[in-house]
Parts: C-alpha cells; sequence; structure tokens
C-alpha cells in the first residue's frame, strides 16, 4: 500500500509539472492583453470589435456556401429530369440552376473579401501590439542593472527580444483572427447540422471535432518539448558566432578558426538533431490529423448516402454534407496550426516575459528630484560594496573630491578603482554609508539626471556601428556640426578624420573595429568634451595612446578639466603627477593620500608603484635603443656589402652563410 500510495504521489507530481507551463502561458497571455486592446487608444478598440463584426459575418456567408452548392446540385437534378423533393424552399431555381451556380460563386468571393478586409483591418492592432511590447522590453532591458547585463549573453538576449517579437504578432493575430472565428464556425457547423440531418450527423461531426482537437493537443505538447531543445540549440549556436565573431581579433591572435568552428559546429549538431525530431513530429500530427477527419467525413458521407438511397435527403443534400466538412477542414486544420503556433509563441516569449518581471536593481526612488549642481563636490562617506556577500570590494571608504578639483585614485589590480566610478555613475547602490553630490545623496536623484551631470572617456571604448559623426555627437545630440569639430580638434583626432575618404561621414564598424584603440580613445574624448559635463570620470582616457599623442591629449584633458570636479583612475602613474589629491587605495581600503611629491616622500605604497613603473619604462627604453642600434647595423651591413647573420648582427661565417643557404 505504501508503495502505490508513493507511486501516486510521483503521478500528481508529474501532473503538476505539466501543468506549470500552463500557468506560465496563461500569465504571458494577460499581460499581452493591454497591448491588444490598449486603453490609450479608443481607435485600436473601435478597430478590434469592427474586426470581430467582420469575422462573424464572413463565418455566416461560410456556413451558408454549402447551402448555395445543395441547392444548385438539386436545380442541377431537376434541370436534368430529377424530381424536386416536397418541401423544398428553393422551388423556383428549377430551370435556372446556373443562376444557382452564380449566387455559389458570389458567396464565395464574399466570404474571401470579407477575411481579407478583416485581416487588413486587424493588422493595425497587432502591429501596434508588437511595436509597443517590444519598446517596452528594450526600455526594460537598459533600466535593469549593470549586474544583469554582465551575467548574460548579448547574442542570446537579442534573440530573446527577437523571437518575442514574433511570437506576439502571432498571438495577436492567431487568438482574436483565427482561434475565435474558429470556434464560433464549429458551432454554426453543428447548427446546421442540427437543422438539416439529424442527430447522427451532429454526434459524429462532434467526436471528430473533440477527437482531432485532443490529438492535436497532445501531439503539440510534445512537440512544444522538442521545440524549446531546438530554440536553446539555436540560442546557443547564435551566441557562440556572435561572441566569436566579435573576438574577431583574438581568435587570429590564437589561430583558433579550427577550434571556434568546431565549437559553432557542436551547437550547430544539437540544433540539426532537434529540428529533425520537429520535422518528423509534424509529419506524425499531421497525418494523425488527416485520418481522424477522413473517417468522420466517410462516415458522414455514407450515412448521406444512405439516407438519399432511401429518399430521407436528396442529392444536393449528400454534396452539401460534403461540402460542409470539407469546408470544415480548413478551420480545423487551422486550429491545429493555431494551438501549435500560440504554444509555440507563447514558448518563445516566455523568456521575453521572464526578463520583463526581473526588477532593476538599482531604481529611482518615488518623486526623485533631479540633481542641482552647485559645484560638484563629491564625497564618499563609510561606503561599502560588495558584488558578492563574501567579497568585499569597498570597505567603509571615505573621501571627497573638492569641486572643480582634480583627484586621481591609484592602487594594485582588484584594489577597486573602478567599482568607485560605477557606484559614483550608480551603475550600483552602495551596501552602506553614502555617495553625495554638493550634499545630496545620490540615490535620492533621478539616475537621468545624475548621469547627464557627467562624462565619461571609459579606458575600453566601444563604439556604434555608425559614423565617426553620430559617435561624436552621441555627447550631445542638438550639437552644431562646428560644435562637433571643435570638440574633435580639442581631442586630437579632428585631422585624422578629414583625412579619412568620407570624412565624419565614415563608419566605424561593430564596436568600431575599423579604428585603433587610440583613435577609438579619442572618439570617446571628443563626444565628452562635446557633452561639456560639470563633472568629469577618467578611467586611464590615454591608455591606447602613443607618447605623443598622449601628451597632446593629456594637454587637452587638463584643460577641459580646468573648471571642473575630476575623478582619474589611473593605472599609468606618470598622467596624474598634478593632480590636486592623489587617493592609494588597497583592498578596498584607502592606505594613503596626498600630493605625487608628498607620496613619494612618504616612501609608501604609492612610492613603490612610482618606481616599479619607472624601472618598467625604463627597461623597455633601453630594449627599444638596443633594437635600434641594432636595426642600423644589420643597414650598415648590407650597405658595405657585408653578409650579416640572421638575428645576430654580426658578420656571417662560411659556416653560417652554407646554413642560411
Amino acid at each position: 500500500m505504501q508503495r502505490h500510495h508513493d507511486a501516486g504521489g510521483g503521478q500528481r507530481a508529474a501532473l503538476f509539472a505539466r501543468l506549470k507551463p500552463s500557468t506560465a502561458q496563461v500569465r504571458v497571455l494577460r499581460g499581452l492583453w493591454p497591448y491588444v486592446w490598449p486603453s490609450e487608444r479608443p481607435d485600436l478598440k473601435t478597430t478590434v470589435i469592427l474586426s470581430l463584426t467582420l469575422m462573424l459575418a464572413a463565418k455566416l456567408v461560410t456556413v451558408a456556401m454549402p447551402f448555395t452548392f445543395k441547392w444548385a446540385t438539386d436545380a442541377l437534378v431537376a434541370a436534368s429530369g430529377g424530381k424536386m423533393p416536397d418541401g423544398q424552399a428553393m422551388v423556383w431555381l428549377v430551370g435556372l440552376p446556373v443562376l444557382a451556380i452564380v449566387v455559389y460563386g458570389a458567396v464565395r468571393v464574399a466570404m474571401s473579401l470579407l477575411v481579407q478586409v478583416r485581416e487588413g483591418m486587424f493588422a493595425k492592432v497587432a502591429m501596434h501590439a508588437v511595436r509597443k511590447l517590444a519598446l517596452h522590453t528594450f526600455e526594460h532591458m537598459h533600466a535593469l542593472s549593470l549586474r544583469f547585463h554582465l551575467e548574460r549573453k548579448t547574442g542570446g538576449l537579442t534573440r530573446v527580444l527577437e523571437r518575442g517579437r514574433l511570437g506576439i504578432e502571432n498571438i495577436s493575430r492567431m487568438v482574436l483572427m483565427t482561434f475565435v472565428p474558429t470556434i464560433v464556425e464549429f458551432a454554426l457547423v453543428l447548427a446546421v447540422c442540427a437543422y438539416e440531418f439529424d442527430w447522427r450527423y451532429v454526434m459524429t461531426v462532434l467526436a471528430m471535432i473533440v477527437l482531432y482537437l485532443w490529438f492535436t493537443v497532445a501531439a503539440t505538447n510534445w512537440r512544444i518539448r522538442i521545440r524549446r531543445e531546438m530554440n536553446e540549440s539555436d540560442t546557443e549556436a547564435n551566441t557562440k558566432a556572435i561572441d566569436s565573431l566579435l573576438n574577431y581579433e583574438t581568435v587570429k591572435y590564437f589561430g583558433a578558426e579550427a577550434r571556434e568552428a568546431r565549437r559553432y559546429d557542436q551547437s550547430m549538431a544539437a540544433y540539426e538533431t532537434a529540428s529533425i525530431k520537429a520535422y518528423t513530429s509534424l509529419a506524425v500530427l499531421n497525418a494523425g490529423q488527416a485520418t481522424i477527419f477522413t473517417i468522420a467525413l466517410t462516415l458522414c458521407m455514407v450515412m448521406a448516402g444512405l439516407d438519399v438511397m432511401a429518399g430521407r435527403a436528396t442529392v444536393g443534400q449528400f454534396v452539401m454534407v460534403n461540402a460542409l466538412l470539407l469546408q470544415l477542414f480548413i478551420p480545423l486544420n487551422f486550429m491545429g496550426m493555431v494551438y501549435r503556433e500560440i504554444k509555440q509563441s507563447l514558448t518563445d516569449i516566455e523568456r521575453m516575459m521572464d526578463v520583463l518581471e526581473v526588477p532593476p536593481e538599482v531604481a529611482d526612488r518615488p518623486g526623485a528630484a533631479a540633481l542641482a549642481i552647485r559645484g560638484g563636490t563629491i564625497r564618499f562617506e563609510g561606503v561599502k560594496f560588495r558584488y558578492e556577500p563574501e567579497r568585499i570590494i569597498l570597505d567603509g571608504l571615505s573621501f571627497e573630491v573638492p569641486a572643480g578639483k582634480t583627484v586621481a585614485i591609484v592602487g594594485p589590480s582588484g584594489a577597486g578603482k573602478s567599482t568607485i566610478s560605477r557606484i559614483l555613475l550608480r551603475f550600483y547602490d552602495v551596501a552602506g554609508g553614502r555617495v553625495t553630490i554638493d550634499g545630496q545623496d545620490i540615490r535620492d536623484v533621478s539616475q537621468s539626471s545624475l548621469r547627464a551631470a557627467m562624462g565619461v572617456v571609459p579606458q575600453d571604448t566601444v563604439l556604434f556601428n555608425d559614423t565617426v559623426l553620430y559617435n561624436i555627437r552621441y555627447g550631445r545630440p542638438d550639437a552644431a556640426p562646428e560644435e562637433v569639430y571643435e570638440a574633435a580638434r580639442l581631442a586630437q583626432i579632428d585631422a585624422f578624420i578629414r583625412a579619412l575618404p568620407d570624412g565624419y561621414r565614415t563608419m566605424v564598424g561593430e564596436r568600431g573595429l575599423k579604428l585603433s584603440g587610440g583613435e577609438k580613445q579619442r572618439v570617446a574624448i571628443a563626444r565628452t568634451i562635446l557633452k561639456n559635463p560639470p563633472i568629469l570620470i577618467l578611467d586611464e582616457a590615454t591608455s591606447a595612446l602613443d607618447s605623443h599623442t598622449e601628451k597632446e591629449i593629456q594637454d587637452a584633458l587638463d584643460e577641459i578639466s580646468r573648471q571642473r570636479t575630476t575623478l582619474v583612475i589611473a593605472h599609468r602613474l606618470s598622467t596624474i603627477v598634478h593632480a590636486d589629491n592623489i587617493l592609494v587605495l588597497e583592498k578596498g581600503e584607502l592606505v594613503e593620500q596626498g600630493t605625487h611629491g608628498e607620496l613619494l616622500a612618504k616612501g609608501g605604497l604609492y612610492a613603490s608603484l612610482w618606481n616599479r613603473q619607472r624601472q618598467a619604462e625604463k627597461a623597455r627604453e633601453e630594449l627599444a635603443h638596443a633594437l635600434a642600434e641594432e636595426g642600423q647595423r644589420i643597414e650598415g651591413g648590407r650597405l658595405s656589402g657585408e653578409d650579416i647573420a640572421p638575428g645576430t648582427g654580426q658578420k656571417a661565417t662560411p659556416d653560417t652563410e652554407q646554413i642560411s643557404s
């Protein structure tokens, strides 16, 4: 008995597990309803009502069509010498079979016109729903935290958005324009069977509909599991392809083309297997549906044939039952397709709805005011922060960046330097303490006003796949062309841009890959100059530049930061020797601060970092000098006609000559 009880519990658990997706799908449909029936657009509501009215009219005409076929058949039988049955309402058509056929054709035309007008009218509603929900999802993705995007793969996320958008379009059209009309047509066909024939036909057709729909639901649920596998494989393959192409140069560095192809092929192999299962299951579904329908059609025609031979029905009624059921096969087939499409579309947009339900980690407080900049003084007061519960990044950090001053933050890797800029921009909220600008807690002001007051030049610049002009003007979209050119001139990139074949209209490529690292960084500096913010954040803004250009741009940055509050996150200490104050971090704590000279005099961590960098720079200079001398000796040997042993700079011996030959 205990074993039987456990088995029953397992069966119930499995049943509940199967019910869970349905609950999720009902939730999705509820979420979609406001977009299909938009409260802010009365005109679209009117369009929905008109579309449904046209749908009802089209179905009434559709059900009337087999009657015209019957009348035409009976008229032809009568015209050929047959006897019209008593009580026929269309006796006047005797001798006019052509007119009956014309009526049949007119009804078919009317049905087609009503369907097409309805489809065209409802397209306005469907595409509005697609646009609004896609826009809402896109805005929500931007509202989510940096943590969410760092943990997600961009290719997979865009695929979710794409599939969800197509799913919305399918559901909005299928449910209101196909599912509801088909239910109406089922009811009308059963009513006609009851009126024109008898209960046997009604029961046969009803049993066929129920069995057909049961088989369709069961087979489609089986196919949905296969569809999920196919979607996951497709997403994985797409993600790997995007990730590999975005890292094109890295792949080339390591000669990993074959390795990347194998990784992609593994994902495509899984997609191939799932796709084959999907097509096979579709064949099984179609074959089963056709078998169920054909059996019911045959039974009804046998009954109608027997009734004709017994004198209880006319030849027209025999033809009518065939036409009625064949016509019913179209919505029945649609119903199978509708169920499959709705289930598949719901599967596709489940993940989109999951994304929509992720709450933003950082959100504006109700009634958050705009940040009021009076001077731009920044204060960190006992700030604590951690990405993971067990990983402390900042532990009670306190410092001040006075208005109009330049403060640099330095320290070993992992000290928390970049985290400070992310907190200041409110990509994350602090776990303890607070951050203020001119005395205003940044959690109490709107994020848009906070970021509008800041200009950021990141270490790793990523550009939009658009023109140079677009990327610079991104700092201030309403800027005049002359202002853009001036910003580019200050960033030491105007001359380079003008030398390009298309000038400022030059496309920079995906992520700006057509530009060098230094060129991308100068574009980032130009758009920050154009933004003209009161607060600057420079995250090693000259790291990708050569020494000569670095000096020029450093002078430009010094000029534009003169009247602004500037926070510099530095890795190369030579770029911050003129800072008003230098903060030295280690393991999330402030261990030293002062000017460059004061910190060197202390002989602490900063002095150690400075000496280490100077030694590394000196070693690089000596190596470059040695290589230059080596090159000169080799070139001199060639000019004098001497043979130089490859890679040695020495005159070659006969043995060396023999080896090299």
